[in-house]
């Protein structure tokens, strides 16, 4: 009889099935031999949780008899593994080179309100702005900058000045209303000396007619904007942010070891990774703590880890509230294995530095990005990173989309089928036969293709937003 299950390392005692058994779904586990109660449950050659009750061979491994061992804070220890060494990239992009030698693979002109209040209004100003074509506009709407205290208003500050400066946006609107704590002038000091011709101010309290005021700066902004010129430029200038969402048992076996991929041979060509959503490091965070460049980004990773669950803790939950639903319907079970499964989109090159949350990226090669899991707040902070555009993994399906291109990438054929609207790639074709190798290659066309202009599905569909992480009071 034909094999129907996957065992991914040779230390699992559990195998994923890639074809329904019975009344056990596809991408769920089982054991590969007999378990007992309290033993450790080993999925990618590392633990995923504890057996709750004694567990026969062949049998449904999931919640009702799988448990997290997750706890909270941690003390580490730097054990740094041997480097690996990915084959690079070759190739280039046609891409928009900025005077600070960042590169757009966008020429995009963004309104960016400092408060809620003025929300409507730049959108109102954006749909105006497309009426006459030319450089497309985008609002990209948020309900802070005002009521909020302490490390809440410095987010939404820290974000907004880091979108200002975005590579993909070649002109920028400030929108303020002119009452709000986030006050222009504060925000202009932060953002300090600028190119003048591309980022722009308005606060609609100052005017009479604000929307008249706003139409006449953007019709400069796209003077300016519409005489950019695509150029070559080498691979090295891709800075690439790592999502996934809606995940579902074959995350870790298809879509995400693809990005690892991906992630390995950009960086090996001196380009840059992001990988973010914290809370999914807990259970493999020890796998990322290994490859950091040195004790210093190694004890950063661990700050950056104890942090996030100190946060939970401060709040009273769990650091284990985790995984959603939905990730549970598509085969996961606990934290830990959601987390190995989510990290392998770093691949295996050094972590060379961690970054704050809405810090652009300044050191190529693989970052560690402050940020949640939650979807659209951490692909604002890949944005806010500096991340280009963003590869989205997904064993669900969504039709999210980013500030930066968003390019979505289906775990499994079905999906990819369903959902033609919603997706770019199918990594499903790892469970028919394609090796990892030939799906690096494809997939690193079509990101060269849309690094060039081609648009993805969320795109196409006009899906834009972002959110802003808050996590303390509103006044």
């Amino acid at each position: 009889m034909k094999q129907d299950y996957l065992q991914l390392h040779p230390l699992d005692n559990v195998g994923v099935l890639f074809q329904k058994r019975d009344d056990i779904p596809a991408g769920h586990k089982i054991a590969l031999t007999d378990i007992q109660t309290g033993e450790k449950i080993i999925k990618y050659g590392n633990p995923i949780g504890r057996a709750t009750c004694d567990i026969k061979a062949g049998e449904w491994v999931h919640s009702h008899n799988l448990k997290t061992a997750l706890g909270g804070e941690m003390e580490y220890e730097y054990t740094p593994a041997a480097p690996y060494a990915a084959k690079p990239f070759e190739g280039s992009f046609m891409g928009y080179l900025r005077k600070d030698g960042k590169a757009g693979i966008r020429n995009e002109i963004w309104v960016l309100p400092l408060v809620g209040c003025v929300n409507r209004t730049a959108t109102r100003i954006a749909e105006s702005a497309n009426k006459d074509g030319g450089t497309p506009v985008y609002a990209f709407t948020h309900p802070y900058g005002c009521s909020q205290l302490g490390e809440d208003h410095d987010r939404t500050k820290q974000l907004l000045l880091a979108l200002c400066r975005h590579p993909n946006a070649g002109g920028v609107l400030v929108l303020g209303l002119g009452c709000e704590n986030n006050t222009m002038a504060a925000f202009r000091e932060a953002l300090g000396e600028v190119d003048e011709e591309r980022i722009r101010f308005l606060v609609c309290q100052d005017v009479e007619d604000e929307e008249a005021e706003a139409e006449k700066i953007i019709r400069e902004l796209k003077a300016v904007t519409e005489k950019d010129e695509r150029v070559q430029l080498p691979v090295s200038k891709l800075v690439i942010g790592l999502k996934c969402g809606g995940s579902d048992g074959f995350s870790g076996i298809t879509a995400n070891p693809l990005l690892g991929a991906i992630s390995d041979r950009l960086c090996a060509a001196g380009g840059t990774a992001l990988l973010t959503e914290v809370p999914e490091m807990f259970g493999a965070e020890h796998l990322l703590m290994a490859r950091c460049r040195n004790e210093q980004v190694f004890q950063m990773t661990c700050d950056l880890v104890n942090g996030f669950k100190a946060y939970y803790e401060k709040n009273g939950m769990p650091v284990y509230e985790n995984p959603s639903p939905g990730n549970k319907a598509g085969g996961i079970t606990t934290l830990e294995e959601k987390s190995l499964g989510c990290t392998q989109k770093g691949g295996l090159a050094t972590v060379e530095h961690v970054l704050p949350y809405a810090t652009p990226e300044t050191k190529p090669g693989l970052n560690l990005v402050w940020g949640p899991g939650n979807d659209i707040c951490a692909v604002t902070a890949l944005t806010a990173a500096g991340a280009q555009m963003i590869l989205f993994t997904t064993g669900r399906g969504t039709p999210l989309g980013g500030p930066a291109p968003t390019m979505k990438v289906a775990t499994n054929t079905a999906l990819s089928e369903k959902k033609k609207d919603w997706i770019d790639f199918n990594a499903g074709v790892l469970l028919a036969g394609t090796d990892m190798q030939t799906a690096a290659e494809q997939l690193f066309g079509r990101i060269l293709s849309i690094a060039n202009g081609e648009e993805t599905t969320a795109e196409k569909r006009g899906y834009r937003e972002i959110a802003i992480f808050k996590s303390g009071v509103t006044l």
